[in-house]
């Protein structure tokens, strides 16, 4: 490294704002020496990350006081995203970007010496998510900074994220994601803000000095909430917006009294066990000690963000029942539910509003995201968890119920079994809190996330309440931020679409329209194709570095990379895959259209057979890749700790997007519309957002096949028998008869007998009664791939059609139709 000549007149407050290249250079080596105590002989590489992603914290502080000041003295109406995940990722190159850096960032490493592709495989994926929940919260960050609307994020700050998946003899196995370990440069720990979150005690009635009932909940076990804030820039506009994320600390260090006895593990045995809230994202709820861990996150986070939003509130205002003008709150999906009751608990409790007026300020602030259609994932707590952990809570729901079924009884003649059903409480074995009830009827709005899934929100799954709230529900498509998705993972693409329609796209992804007058320019095709190819040789390299497997750059890059869940059909995709592996073998002097089938995606710990389709594609891989037969016709690879940084590499050189999930079972998806961006073609069912994406690119430019939701509905009604679909299915009949022979598991026999006899006496998705048509479907895609110059121009129409898929045009939709509030594009 070189250092900057010094001067000792340099102003270092001037420097940490300079945006020059010189600037940078002194601001690098100013924090490597007197923030990192480091010089060029003992600093590490790590040191070297820090040093420059401070250089870049340093010029996002100056805009970002000024934005929140700004807020303040107009006194803005805020918008506040209450979210369990953030999928937030690496920052470094996001935060060069979004300040307009690159250039003089770029520069300044080369004086330095500093290679910045090896400085950002330093910074550690900010895994604060499971998957496509947490991107999405991160992509709306993103947009709304851009979009300059006054936004905070909130969650928690886990010590340990989603897992780091390693793959040993074909296992998914878990270790411990330590994202913290080298340090954050991003946050400021905000102890000056912290939280008391109250939990466990009991509730006293009382009568106040007014005579007004009361009630205080009492002989609490209490936690703090310690705020850590992570500055999110706008794309070149001066706009930062903060996210919030808390972590768990105990009220006291350690019980003197047990240390001074000699009992130092008892002594610090309360720290630790308060602590562990905000260690780990997600535990894993199959017991329930991990539910009412999970229960406690909820609440955790939940309790300290509204004590944070009512501080701020009564900073510039005085009157709580103005509350819904400077304040809405968005529920990123029914995590944050309880959110409703613990407002209603602060308003009506500490603040001794009325409860009808409470009522109308909860109801008025609060906006519901439903993400899901699956029924496990709506969130049901039992009765006696919630009311050992939040009695009086519990207390409020009770009322809440109450109050809502004699209305609905009254004003719209619901008879006993629609009581029944619509009713918070379930009245089962175990009784339970059905949170997602909780969040429609104490929220203004409920919007799902695709036109699909909007649809049947209000015709299956939440039909009961549309009758009573049909003004409520509304849909609202998700969307990705080009930013991250094209612009910054893809340069090579991203420069090309830049030197040909200019770079008003970055922030307008409609722009991209421009880009249909080019299909038929074949020196624009040509250079597409160069992009393409190069970002396959990249992600080609990585495989043989990671994966020890040659794959044929050339071939078709078939990828299916996401959670590994059953409604996702990854089975359906290595039955494909095998299907094909026998049809090489048994012609081996047919041509065919090369292919690599690449996936990746983690299992939930405790989701048995979610592992066990790892195991299954992995051993799949394992014999095809090393059958002579095949040569590179077909190649199977499952990348490990798929992530975001991982995402990154894969979606450029991606040609085909799998998104094969069972009709009706996927809310939106996000993945699809990151491939179509990148300009893949996709193959995929009539769900989510394959729907939209199908009506913007035509249906000649998207592979659409199986069965559709009215076409399931029909066959569970008729008592779907899948051996039917595979008697009219050799192909099918083969693979099953394969695997039964333990050709996939010699080692092991009969390891994937639970796969087998799920297809043949349950196949609860669909895969056998979709299969042929997937694999009809699939020879299209290798005869229109065959036909370079026609794929080309499929690719580039997908991408000129992803206008819509920005999650700038869901945000300024959220912020018209929900939130109220201005949007400065």
């Amino acid at each position: 490294m070189v250092k900057p000549g010094n001067s000792k007149k340099t102003n270092w407050v001037k420097v940490q704002k300079d945006m020059t290249k010189r600037g940078i250079e002194y601001s690098f080596w100013n924090n490597l020496e007197y923030r990192l105590g480091k010089d060029k002989y003992t600093s590490t590489q790590n040191d070297t990350f820090m040093a420059l992603a401070l250089a870049m914290r340093d010029r996002l502080i100056g805009q970002w006081l000024i934005t929140q000041e700004r807020f303040h003295d107009q006194n803005l109406k805020r918008v506040y995203y209450f979210s369990l995940e953030f999928l937030i990722g690496r920052l470094l190159e996001t935060n060069i970007d979004n300040l307009g850096l690159w250039k003089e960032t770029m520069q300044a490493m080369e004086v330095l010496g500093l290679d910045i592709e090896e400085l950002r495989e330093c910074e550690y994926d900010a895994g604060l998510g499971n998957g496509g929940l947490g991107r999405l919260a991160a992509c709306f960050m993103d947009s709304m900074a851009t979009l300059s609307i006054p936004a905070h994020g909130y969650g928690i700050r886990y010590d340990y994220g989603i897992f780091r998946q390693k793959i040993i003899n074909g296992n998914q196995v878990e270790f411990p994601d330590a994202w913290l370990s080298n340090g954050n440069p991003w946050e400021f720990e905000r102890p000056e803000y912290k939280v008391k979150v109250r939990l466990f005690g009991r509730t006293r009635m009382f009568t106040d000095e007014n005579m007004k009932l009361r009630v205080e909940w009492v002989d609490t076990k209490n936690v703090l909430a310690m705020p850590y804030d992570i500055p999110v820039p706008g794309y070149k506009n001066d706009i930062v917006n903060t996210l919030r994320l808390w972590s768990a600390r105990s009220t006291e260090d350690f019980d003197l009294e047990y240390f001074n006895d000699g009992d130092y593990e008892r002594a610090v045995y309360a720290k630790i066990e308060t602590e562990t809230i905000s260690k780990v994202l997600y535990p894993n709820d199959n017991v329930n000690r991990g539910k009412f861990l999970r229960l406690i996150q909820e609440y955790f986070f939940c309790a300290a963000s509204l004590a944070d939003i009512i501080r701020r509130f009564k900073t510039e205002n005085k009157d709580l029942r103005k509350f819904p003008e400077k304040v809405a709150i968005q529920l990123n999906d029914t995590h944050p539910s309880v959110s409703i009751a613990e407002l209603m608990r602060i308003l009506v409790d500490v603040e001794g509003l009325d409860w009808d007026i409470a009522w109308d300020i909860t109801v008025n602030t609060f906006a519901y995201t439903n993400h899901t259609v699956m029924p496990e994932a709506q969130e049901k707590w039992p009765v006696a968890i919630f009311e050992n952990l939040l009695p009086r809570h519990l207390e409020i729901i009770y009322e809440i119920n109450r109050r809502f079924l004699s209305d609905a009884s009254k004003k719209f003649s619901v008879n006993n079994d629609i009581l029944r059903r619509i009713s918070i409480i379930e009245e089962t074995e175990p009784r339970a809190v059905r949170m997602a009830y909780l969040a429609i009827i104490g929220s203004h709005s409920v919007n799902g996330v695709s036109e699909l899934h909007s649809h049947l929100l209000k015709t299956e799954i939440f039909k009961d309440f549309y009758e009573i709230f049909p003004e409520r529900f509304n849909n609202k498509t998700n969307g990705i931020t080009e930013r991250r998705w094209l612009h910054k993972a893809n340069p090579g693409l991203s420069n090309l679409i830049t030197e040909t329609i200019g770079d008003k796209w970055v922030t307008d992804l409609y722009q991209t329209q421009k880009l249909l007058k080019f299909t038929e320019d074949a020196s624009f095709r040509k250079k597409w194709e160069k992009a393409k190819k190069e970002n396959k040789a990249a992600l080609a390299d990585y495989i043989y570095k990671n994966n020890n497997i040659v794959v044929n750059p050339e071939s078709i890059f078939d990828v299916q990379v996401k959670r590994i869940h059953e409604y996702k059909r990854q089975l359906l995709f290595a039955f494909y895959i095998i299907a094909q592996y026998l049809r090489i073998k048994n012609n081996p002097k047919q041509e065919f259209v090369p292919r690599t089938c690449i996936l990746g995606g983690k299992a939930a710990p405790g989701y048995f057979m979610a592992k066990l389709i790892i195991k299954f594609i992995n051993n799949i891989a394992e014999v095809i890749n090393k059958d002579k037969d095949i040569k590179d016709k077909l190649k199977v690879v499952f990348l490990e700790n798929y992530r975001v940084s991982l995402a990154e590499r894969i979606f450029p050189a991606s040609d085909l997007s799998e998104q094969i999930s069972t009709a009706g079972t996927e809310a939106s998806g996000t993945g699809c519309m990151k491939f179509m961006l990148n300009g893949a073609l996709t193959i995929g069912t009539y769900d989510g957002a394959n729907i939209e994406i199908a009506d913007a690119v035509g249906k000649d430019n998207i592979f659409i096949f199986g069965l559709r939701v009215e076409d399931i509905n029909k066959l569970k009604q008729n008592n779907y028998m899948p051996q039917a679909y595979i008697q009219n299915s050799p192909l099918l009949k083969e693979a099953i008869k394969l695997i039964n022979d333990n050709y996939f598991s010699c080692a092991e026999h009969d390891i994937f007998r639970h796969i087998t006899d799920h297809l043949l006496y349950s196949d609860t998705f669909f895969i056998c009664a979709d299969f042929n048509e997937y694999c009809a479907m699939q020879d299209k895609v290798a005869k229109v791939y065959s036909d370079k110059n026609n794929w080309v121009k499929k690719s580039i129409i997908n991408v000129a059609k992803s206008g819509k898929f920005s999650s700038d045009r869901t945000v300024s939709e959220y912020a018209r139709d929900i939130w109220g509030v201005p949007v400065k594009a």
